[in-house]
């Protein structure tokens, strides 16, 4: 799976150097909750941090990856809000899936996210919650099972509720989307 974000906050918001760093935001709260039951799970007690080598051993097991839908942002306003993000460069999502043969989902969080990756795959953008199969044949993987022949892998988008407490749901609903994933 790969999770596609807008753009970090500003280095000074952060609670660890990974992806979604920022102590209010509830991306690992969130993936604590349906993974482990608990929205505190990757959280380290007293500290209003995150533990950053426990998430990053739970990516690697579940085969988790994140990157940005941008490489270059201009802020407009000094927060991260999506609203006063503009997009400079964008990141060329084709390619980064060329690189990530064994991508099978493609998520993003975000409105924004959403709409540079819907408008770069030539694909509608799927509603909260939902998935669209990435149909164009130069973004379709192979599979490589042993004793399987090749067969067409495609890959679904998902667009899933934004992670920041911005984002009008309570961590509870916003768990229910994001669970979908792993089913």
């Amino acid at each position: 799976m790969l999770f596609l974000g807008s753009f970090p906050p500003q280095p000074h918001r952060w609670s660890m150097p990974f992806y979604y760093p920022n102590w209010i935001n509830d991306f690992w709260r969130i993936l604590g909750l349906i993974r482990f039951g608990d929205k505190d799970y990757f959280c380290i007690p007293g500290e209003k941090r995150f533990d950053e080598a426990l998430i990053r051993r739970f990516c690697a097991d579940e085969g988790l990856a994140f990157y940005d839908t941008a490489c270059e942002v201009r802020r407009l306003k000094d927060n991260a809000s999506d609203a006063f993000l503009e997009v400079v460069t964008p990141t060329d999502i084709p390619a980064l899936l060329r690189r990530i043969p064994a991508c099978r989902a493609l998520i993003t969080t975000g409105e924004k996210a959403t709409g540079i990756v819907a408008e770069q795959l030539n694909c509608p953008p799927p509603a909260v919650g939902e998935s669209v199969e990435i149909a164009d044949d130069a973004f379709t993987r192979v599979s490589h099972d042993a004793g399987h022949p090749a067969v067409p892998a495609p890959i679904r988008f998902w667009r899933m509720p934004s992670t920041s407490r911005a984002y009008p749901l309570p961590l509870a609903q916003k768990a229910e989307y994001y669970r979908r994933l792993f089913v």
